[in-house]
């Protein structure tokens, strides 16, 4: 099972609880190439093919251009992804629960690299606005669908 990097300088952990069905939010969460429809955060997200460990996707969020590669899948359950970008080697780890018709989404995520060592704290409290933010629009448009 791939993890992240617990030594990192930047590790956020988020869980948000959606009033909707796993393989709703699931769906919704690995249509990579419909992220900006949902999320305003992300400027754009192409997959180089069907999402599978091994593949690759390239997206733009806060004008950064990323390209990650996914490390893991469990359908409807776990999905993992990352790469460098700018210097910053980020791991990002979601996970999907189903409880009573509701899901339980938790995100975890390491960024390493020198950018990171010398703005720790604002690179921190960026992330973690970044994944609260992506967390709500996730609930917000799984809702809507549900």
């Amino acid at each position: 099972m791939v993890t992240i990097d617990e030594n990192a300088p930047v590790v956020v952990r988020l869980s948000i609880e959606i009033d909707a069905p796993v393989m709703t939010v699931w769906a919704l969460h690995t249509d990579i190439a419909a992220w900006p429809a949902w999320n305003a955060d992300i400027e754009k997200a192409v997959p180089d093919g069907p999402l599978r460990p091994g593949s690759s996707f390239s997206w733009r969020t806060h004008g950064l251009e990323i390209t990650s590669t996914v490390r893991e899948l469990v359908p409807g359950e776990r999905i993992v992804w990352g790469g460098p970008s700018g210097g910053i080697t980020g791991i990002h780890v979601w996970t999907f629960e189903e409880s009573d018709g509701r899901v339980v989404v938790r995100t975890e995520e390491s960024w390493s690299g020198a950018p990171v060592e010398a703005a720790t704290a604002e690179l921190g409290r960026a992330l973690h606005v970044s994944l609260e933010n992506w967390l709500g629009h996730l609930k917000a448009r799984a809702e809507q669908l549900a």
